[in-house]
C-alpha cells in the first residue's frame, strides 16, 4: 500500500508562532509553503501566552541587549548556549518593533512608544535592578501575536493544512529529512507531504504531567516524530514550573501580574519571597519562586483547607488598574478560582510550564546531531523552531517572557535558512521505495489490535506517574523508580487499542497517536533527569543540592533507540561579547 503524495518546497508543522514566522518568510520569499496544524493555527498553544515579549527597547528606563542577554544566561543556570542567546537578545529590539509594523496592538505610554513591564528575573546592569522589558498587550500577548502573524499568512497566500495530524518523518538512505506522513483528521485519509525541507514547530509537551498549564493538544508530537526517526532529544530533564497555576486547575496565572505589583503570601499573610530572594523578591526567576512556594507548602505555611497552596494578592493594585491591565487574569480568577481579584486573593500553586529541552537546533533553525568528530553535524532538510526546538537559549530555566520572543526570532531565522536550503535544490530528492511504510504498520497494529490496554486510562496512569516522580523536587531514588515506571509504561503503550475503527473524525485513534508521542518525551524526561547528579535551574535535586560545574556544565542528549544517553559540551563562546563566566545564582 501507498499513500498518495502531495509535493511543497517548505512544510512546516505546527501553526503557532514559531511556525507562522518562519512560513511567512518562506510564504514571502515565493516559496510553495504548507502549515500542517491539529487545531485552527489562531488556536495554537501560543494564544494562551499572557505576560509579554522581552527586548531592550528601553521605553521605560534605560536597557541594553547584553543586560537581557545577561539574565538570560543568569536565568538559564549557565546551561545556555551564549551563541544562541547572544543572537535572541541582539535580535529582539527589531523583532517587536517588526510585530509592532504588522499590526501588532501593543499597549502604549503616553509618549507613544510601546508599554514595557517588568518581569522575574530581568535586570539592569547585570542584577542592580528590576527592568520594564516586556512588551505586553495587556494580558494577552500571545494572542493578540497568534492574530498578526495569522492575518500576515493570509496576506502572503500560505496554504493551511488545518486539522491535519502529521505522523511520522520521512528520511532517505543518506538520512536527509525529505517530508512527513500526515493524517487528514476530517476524513481519516493518510498522505505523504513531499518536501525539500521541512520545519517543526509543533510546541511543547507538557501533558507528560498530570498537572499542567499545557493545552491538551500540547502531546510533545514533534519530539516523538524525531525520536522515532533517530534524532536525539536534548536537555529534557529541565521542565519549568510556573510559580502561578490556578490551584486545583492548572490554568496560567501570568507572571505579568507579579509584574504590576501583585504578592505572594502565605497563612500567616506574609510576604515570603523577601526571605529568598531579598533583592527582586517575587519577581526572582521562575524555578527560585516555584522552589519558595513548594518550601512554604511543604513545612506547613500553605494556604486553604488542605494547606497546598500559597496567595496571590493583587487587590492592592486597584480595581481600575486591574481592569486595564489584568482584564483576562480577573476572568481567569472568576471563572477557575471563584474569585474576584479585584476584592480577594488568587489561590496558586506551581504547575508544569514548559519545556527547556528538545530537538537539538543552531541558532540558524537547522537540526545538529553529534556525528563521528562534528558535534553539530546538521540533518539536511530538517529545522526546528519554538518550545519543541532546543537551540538552548533557555538551558535549565527559561526567564519569562523569552518564550514569545524564541519564537519569533527563531522561527524567522529559520525560515531563512531554509530558503538558502530550498534554493540549492533543483527538484525534490526521491521517495525512498518504503516511503510512508513504518506510519502504515503503526496504523495497521493500532488496527488490529485485540485484548490491548485501554489509551484514556494508560494515558492517565502515565501522567500521574510523571508527576510524582518528576516534580519540583528530585531525588535519585525517586528518579531510578520512575525510569523503571516509564519504561514499563512504554511496554504497554506498544498494546494500545481502539474500539473505534472508523475514518472520519476518529478522536480515539488521534489520540492513542499522541500517547505514542507522550511515552517518548516522559522516558526521555526521566532517563536525563535521573542521570543528571546536580541542582542546576528547574532540575533541583535533594541529593546533590548543588550546581556541579566541573562535571555537569553539558548538554544531554536522549536517544530513543536504546534509551541511552550522550553528551555535548555547552556553547559558551558568544558571536561577538565576551563569554559570561559561571556564578552563583541569586536574586
Amino acid at each position: 500500500m501507498t499513500y498518495p503524495v502531495r509535493r511543497f518546497d517548505a512544510v512546516i508543522v505546527g501553526g503557532g508562532g514559531a511556525g507562522l514566522r518562519a512560513a511567512l518568510q518562506t510564504s514571502k520569499a515565493g516559496l510553495n509553503t504548507a502549515v500542517l496544524s491539529k487545531v485552527f493555527p489562531t488556536r495554537s498553544h501560543t494564544v494562551a501566552a499572557q505576560g509579554g515579549i522581552s527586548a531592550s527597547l528601553g521605553n521605560v528606563q534605560e536597557d541594553r541587549w547584553d543586560w537581557h542577554m545577561y539574565d538570560t544566561v543568569k536565568g538559564s543556570d549557565w546551561l545556555g548556549d551564549q551563541d544562541a542567546i547572544e543572537f535572541m537578545t541582539r535580535a529582539a529590539p527589531d523583532a517587536v518593533i517588526e510585530l509592532e509594523h504588522m499590526g501588532m496592538p501593543f499597549d502604549r505610554v503616553e509618549s507613544g512608544k510601546i508599554y514595557q513591564r517588568p518581569f522575574g528575573g530581568h535586570t539592569a546592569e547585570h542584577g542592580k535592578r528590576a527592568v520594564e522589558r516586556a512588551c505586553a498587550v495587556a494580558d494577552r500577548t500571545g494572542h493578540a501575536m497568534l492574530h498578526t502573524l495569522y492575518q500576515q499568512n493570509v496576506r502572503a497566500n500560505t496554504q493551511f493544512f488545518v486539522e491535519w495530524m502529521a505522523l511520522d518523518l520521512v528520511r532517505n538512505e543518506a538520512g536527509d529529512v525529505i517530508g512527513v506522513t500526515a493524517l487528514e483528521m476530517e476524513t481519516g485519509e493518510v498522505f505523504i507531504l513531499h518536501a525539500k525541507a521541512v520545519l517543526f514547530a509543533t510546541g511543547g509537551g507538557g501533558r507528560i504531567y498530570a498537572s499542567s498549564t499545557n493545552a491538551f493538544m500540547n502531546t510533545g508530537d514533534g519530539l516523538g516524530m524525531a525520536a522515532r526517526a533517530g534524532i536525539p532529544l536534548e536537555d529534557m530533564e529541565f521542565w519549568q514550573f510556573h510559580p502561578t497555576g490556578v490551584a486545583g486547575a492548572g490554568v496560567l496565572i501570568t507572571e505579568g501580574v507579579r509584574g504590576e505589583g501583585g504578592i505572594l503570601l502565605n497563612c500567616n499573610g506574609e510576604r515570603f519571597m523577601e526571605r529568598y530572594a531579598p533583592t527582586v523578591k517575587d519577581l526572582a526567576s521562575r524555578d527560585v519562586v516555584s522552589r519558595a512556594m513548594a518550601m512554604e507548602i511543604f513545612e506547613g505555611r500553605g494556604c486553604g483547607k488542605n494547606k497546598d497552596h500559597v496567595l496571590l494578592k493583587v487587590d492592592h493594585l486597584g480595581a481600575d488598574k486591574i481592569i486595564e491591565k489584568l482584564p483576562g487574569i480577573r476572568e481567569i480568577a472568576i471563572n477557575f478560582a471563584g474569585v474576584d481579584p479585584i476584592k480577594d486573593p488568587i489561590p496558586v500553586v506551581p504547575t508544569t510550564h514548559y519545556m527547556m529541552g528538545g530537538i537539538p537546533t543552531n541558532y540558524r533553525g537547522q537540526v545538529v546531531v553529534p556525528q563521528g568528530d562534528n558535534p553539530e553535524a546538521v540533518v539536511n532538510g530538517f529545522y526546528a523552531a519554538g518550545e519543541c526546538a532546543c537551540a538552548s537559549v533557555h538551558g535549565a530555566n527559561r526567564l519569562g517572557t523569552n518564550s514569545l520572543l524564541d519564537l519569533v526570532v527563531f522561527g524567522k531565522a529559520a525560515g531563512d535558512t531554509m530558503i538558502s536550503y530550498i534554493q540549492t535544490q533543483e527538484t525534490w530528492k526521491e521517495l525512498p521505495a518504503d516511503a510512508g511504510e513504518f506510519t502504515r504498520q503503526r496504523l495497521a497494529r493500532l488496527e488490529n489490535q485485540t485484548g490491548g490496554e485501554d489509551v484514556d486510562a494508560l494515558r492517565t496512569e502515565l501522567q500521574r506517574m510523571v508527576q510524582s516522580h518528576a516534580g519540583v523536587f528530585r531525588t535519585d531514588a525517586i528518579l531510578k523508580d520512575g525510569v523503571q515506571k516509564v519504561l514499563a509504561l512504554a511496554e504497554r503503550v506498544k498494546k494500545t487499542e481502539i474500539k473505534d475503527k472508523s475514518k472520519v473524525w476518529n478522536t480515539a485513534r488521534s489520540e492513542a497517536l499522541e500517547l505514542d508521542n507522550l511515552i517518548e518525551v516522559a522516558k526521555a524526561t526521566l532517563t536525563s533527569a535521573e542521570a543528571r547528579k546536580e541542582s542546576r535551574g528547574a532540575h533541583a535535586s535533594d541529593d546533590h543540592p548543588d550546581r556541579d560545574d566541573e562535571v555537569w556544565m553539558k548538554h544531554t542528549l536522549w536517544h530513543a533507540a536504546d534509551n541511552s544517553l550522550t553528551y555535548k559540551e555547552v556553547h559558551t563562546k558568544p558571536l561577538t561579547v565576551d563569554y559570561i563566566k559561571p556564578a552563583k545564582r541569586v536574586y
